[in-house]
């Protein structure tokens, strides 16, 4: 059964390790992340950022039980769960599944995450032209057309992440 719960960034390890006293080692504890490259002062910096911020998704069979919610309550770390969660499991359940299958290899979201629409406007969030808005004009396998300004170019989907605006 999965939960949603806000937690402390900075103590983190705190709560898992009180989870862990708690619940045993069968839980699981997951959070999408993305990375994003940025251009500051020419210099081409990487940063990791949580997709939920300071929520994450929390795994366990005792979930459903109140006397398990109450247990975990008061644990260092944790702010508190969101309630609810009983009734959108599948909800849970699909969006970490979709999460968790639009991965790389080290584990931060692509691009395939976002669905794409024709004649809409993006902006880049990494690479070369980030911060930069653009069209799409046209989808291919692995790449798409876009418009900047008056510029046309193809780019491959998989190097670059954009958001919609």
């Amino acid at each position: 059964m999965w939960t949603i719960l806000k937690f402390d960034k900075k103590r983190l390890g705190q709560l898992k390790k009180d989870f862990s006293q708690k619940l045993g080692k069968d839980f699981q504890v997951y959070s999408p992340k993305l990375i994003l490259q940025k251009y500051t002062k020419n210099k081409l910096v990487k940063k990791e950022y949580e997709l939920l911020g300071d929520y994450l998704f929390c795994f366990h069979k005792d979930f459903k039980s109140p006397n398990t919610m109450n247990k975990l309550r008061f644990c260092r770390g944790l702010k508190y769960f969101l309630s609810g969660f009983l009734q959108g499991q599948n909800e849970i359940e699909s969006f970490v599944t979709k999460c968790k299958s639009m991965e790389n290899e080290n584990g931060y979201l692509t691009q395939n995450f976002y669905k794409l629409e024709l004649d809409k406007d993006y902006k880049f969030t990494t690479g070369p032209f980030a911060e930069k808005i653009f069209k799409i004009i046209s989808f291919q396998k692995r790449n798409i057309g876009i418009l900047m300004g008056n510029l046309k170019t193809t780019i491959d989907k998989q190097k670059f992440l954009f958001n919609p605006i």
